[in-house]
């Protein structure tokens, strides 16, 4: 499992799609093992069964992208790490069998190209990068500034590739299987982009999104491992570990968890206040008819703003955005710190140089902490458990706090405990024809701003209605 970065790396290059049918094959006939076992530290996996729904609606658009009539996106949740082995599940197993039943005649292949973050090679390893690319997928290096050769090798598989191409809009997981973080509208530009790259080709094809929403859900409600990841994390935080009696339900479990947030905003604010001379009033304004637990979620709000002004005063970056934003300039920041394009040739410095940029890199992955961290409670709320206080809704919690201890113990990839088996839903949406769109935003570049905008709201609402 790596851990912290040492010493300054040479620039990340582009991993071009090499789509390598004979390794996609093997990776399709492994694909139960890698879902039902964990066979890498950071997949949780434990997945014994994916049902999905409205698949035949997925199943003809394969038919009609085969006969040349339509372009088409998959727009996919992201809420976990197992996400794209789900997809691939979908698309090479369910797809074909719903076809057959429904008597939907598909001529090839039934796969997508996708694109990855370029970072998930870094945390991983190599291997993965290899992996990917013989599979269809196509890095992206995500920040602040736009990484025009995967855009541009998205944007041509999208308009003239062999397979359709999946994405996911919300730009990475955020924990939650009933909260879908707010969408990057890179997907309807990429829409809108198809649509004029036909246009401009003289060609007919239709091009279509469709939002795919992912969801899991355990086997059996996993109380016992809860109880045993509650007293876990007490005990890793210096809080007494509380022992659940017979017969308690679930307010137990809500009211250990309570508490341990409580504690560790508490020490964290401390922490920012004390050591990054933070100014963290012991108090918080908010309504006077605010619960303690929106409370509790004001301070949290806070506490991230914080973390991430520590990081942003760093990198000299500004605050601009949401908190998804800013992360994503700061992941951008470091990186550039850590992988140098400005040395062509790393190994050809003298020492005294080449000592000052490992310090740098080796301080530019600890400021990068405060980031990582921030990443897990982006899309935590006030009312998520309380809404729903299932089994899962307090695992997904419980696991994001771990994630934040393992990093603050040095460990930048956690490797979260398997809490039980699971099964995942994914629910075909209704397709978006782009086209349509296009058609009335051509020509007036307002316009078209206001089309990718209004593209990407309404693909924000398919996502959140398939899982309420």
């Amino acid at each position: 499992m790596p851990r912290s970065i040492q010493s300054t790396q040479p620039p990340l290059k582009f991993i071009p799609q090499r789509l390598n049918l004979l390794v996609l094959q093997i990776v399709r006939w492994l694909l139960p093992i890698a879902l039902r076992f964990r066979t890498r530290p950071w997949l949780t996996a434990g997945i014994v069964r994916v049902e999905a729904k409205n698949v035949e609606v997925l199943a003809e658009l394969y038919q009609q992208f085969q006969a040349g009539k339509i372009r088409f996106l998959l727009a996919f949740r992201h809420p976990e790490v197992e996400d794209p082995l789900c997809m691939l599940y979908l698309l090479s197993r369910i797809v074909p069998q719903v076809a057959r039943q429904e008597g939907i005649t598909l001529q090839s292949l039934v796969h997508s190209y996708f694109l990855y973050d370029r970072g998930m090679t870094v945390w991983a390893g190599k291997w993965l990068g290899w992996l990917f690319s013989r599979i269809g997928g196509v890095p992206v290096h995500r920040g602040r500034r736009l990484d025009r050769q995967a855009i541009q090798t998205a944007r041509e598989l999208f308009a003239n590739g062999e397979l359709p191409i999946a994405v996911a809009p919300e730009g990475g997981t955020n924990g939650h299987s009933g909260i879908v973080s707010p969408l990057e509208p890179g997907v309807a530009q990429m829409g809108f982009w198809c649509v004029e790259d036909l246009q401009k080709a003289n060609r007919t094809e239709t091009v279509i999104i469709v939002p795919i929403a992912i969801q899991y859900r355990y086997v059996e409600p996993p109380w016992s491992k809860l109880d045993w990841l509650l007293s876990k994390l007490e005990a890793d935080s210096g809080l007494k570990v509380l022992e659940i009696e017979q017969g308690e339900g679930e307010e137990i479990y809500y009211q250990r968890l309570w508490r341990l947030a409580e504690y560790l905003i508490t020490e964290m604010e401390e922490f920012y206040r004390r050591f990054y001379h933070q100014d963290i009033p012991k108090t918080i304004s908010t309504d006077e008819s605010a619960s303690p637990n929106q409370v509790l979620i004001a301070r949290l709000h806070r506490l991230l703003d914080k973390a991430l002004q520590v990081a942003e005063q760093y990198f000299g970056v500004q605050a601009q955005g949401n908190s998804i934003d800013r992360c994503r300039r700061l992941e951008e920041a470091g990186w550039n710190y850590i992988y140098r394009e400005d040395l062509p040739d790393i190994n050809a410095l003298p020492p005294f140089k080449r000592g000052l940029a490992d310090w740098i890199a080796q301080e530019a992955d600890l400021r990068m902490r405060h980031m990582r961290i921030v990443e897990s409670f982006v899309a935590v709320t006030a009312t998520y458990i309380q809404e729903q206080p299932t089994a899962e809704r307090f695992a997904e919690t419980a696991l994001l706090v771990f994630d934040m201890l393992s990093r603050i113990q040095d460990t930048t990839l956690p490797g979260r405990p398997r809490l039980g088996l699971r099964e995942t839903q994914i629910t075909v949406g209704e397709p978006i024809s782009v086209t349509e769109r296009w058609k009335n935003c051509q020509g007036d570049r307002l316009a078209a701003r206001q089309g990718v905008s209004d593209l990407t709201k309404d693909l924000q609402i398919a996502l959140e209605k398939m899982i309420s």
